[in-house]
């Protein structure tokens, strides 16, 4: 548990001298840009308002630009978290990028597809990462497979090519393509998003796709099983909508696989979220819904329903303090914590 409080130690203390020296963690050396962001979370979770456990989280990300022209920025990026930490490996992304201002960027190296960054999550202010590998199900447990990521996923472990078009400050799109890996024979994404913000209502809509191809043992969520099966397909939506301080959000994802083996793990999930800011306070709610097996007649259905409210104090820029009272898998829990941030 100590190493755990190590880093959110060190983010705390950056994010509390950070204020005073301006951009502490970005530095301009001629063309080249360097840059640090993060943050840290350190808290308890009691599932079942009963026995309080560590709630523990962080991320780290790294950016080194080189401006060649104008017009023209190219890049390295390299970030870790605490659950790529848990599942012994040293990074979370590794790339590099190429940037043309005004039509568009271009990414190779391990990192997530277009379909998943271009995606929309729920407005949840809390610390237990619900729009991502959620704490909740890691904290809580389930009985069954849960796809616990609302936005489409295909994994940052192979080597990818990301494509974006960015011409239109409204409107982005791109396609990525992903092999060079044992763990499917390749995979194909695509994506776009529309947004409209110059207006009193802003909203964005957002579309994904992905195509693996001969999933072997693959793991796409950490709370399913590994994949194996002739392909997996996936479709995403998602749509925010902001109003003065209230931001509404709807989210859903289905996944299909064609001749799985093993215990099933395709399903659906789906998810809706409001939010309402005022100064520095801000209340959400959230519901998610997931259900696998429902694809196969021969495979049983697993459904798990997880609801979350979360109450969010910003004391600065940098530092906040958060709870969370909800219910997963129909038991109740209470979070809180502090999180810093850089």
């Amino acid at each position: 548990m100590t190493n755990k409080f190590i880093p959110i130690s060190i983010f705390a203390i950056l994010a509390a001298v950070a204020p005073k020296c301006g951009h502490a963690l970005y530095y301009r050396a001629g063309d080249f840009n360097f840059a640090l962001t993060g943050y840290g979370t350190a808290g308890i979770i009691e599932p079942d308002f009963n026995k309080p456990d560590f709630l523990g989280d962080f991320r780290v990300r790294a950016q080194v630009t080189y401006d060649a022209t104008q017009k023209n920025t190219f890049g390295l990026v390299y970030a870790i978290d605490e659950i790529s930490v848990n599942d012994d490996e040293y990074f979370d992304e590794a790339f590099g990028f190429w940037q043309w201002r005004g039509v568009g960027r271009m990414e190779i190296g391990l990192t997530d597809s277009v379909a998943n960054k271009l995606g929309l999550g729920l407005p949840d202010v809390g610390g237990l990462r619900l729009n991502d590998d959620s704490l909740i199900y890691r904290k809580m447990g389930t009985d069954g497979p849960v796809i616990a990521d609302p936005e489409v996923t295909s994994g940052s472990d192979a080597l990818r090519l990301n494509i974006v078009a960015a011409h239109n400050p409204n409107l982005q799109y791109g396609v990525s393509v992903a092999g060079i890996t044992g763990d499917y024979n390749m995979d194909i994404d695509a994506g776009i998003k529309i947004k409209h913000s110059s207006s009193k209502t802003k909203y964005a809509f957002s579309l994904g796709a992905s195509f693996i191809d001969s999933p072997d043992k693959y793991e796409t969520d950490s709370f399913s099983p590994l994949v194996t099966a002739d392909w997996r397909g996936q479709v995403g939506i998602g749509a925010n909508i902001q109003y003065n301080s209230w931001v509404f959000a709807l989210t859903g994802r289905a996944v299909y696989d064609k001749n799985p083996v093993g215990t099933v793990s395709d399903g659906i999930v789906a998810g809706t979220g409001l939010s309402y800011d005022v100064l520095n306070y801000t209340l959400s709610f959230s519901y998610l819904f997931s259900e696998t097996g429902i694809w196969h007649k021969w495979a049983p259905d697993y459904a798990d329903h997880t609801v979350v409210g979360s109450f969010r104090y910003k004391y600065n820029h940098y530092v906040d303090v958060w709870s969370s009272v909800g219910m997963s898998r129909e038991n109740p829990f209470l979070a809180a914590g502090l999180r810093a941030t850089f």
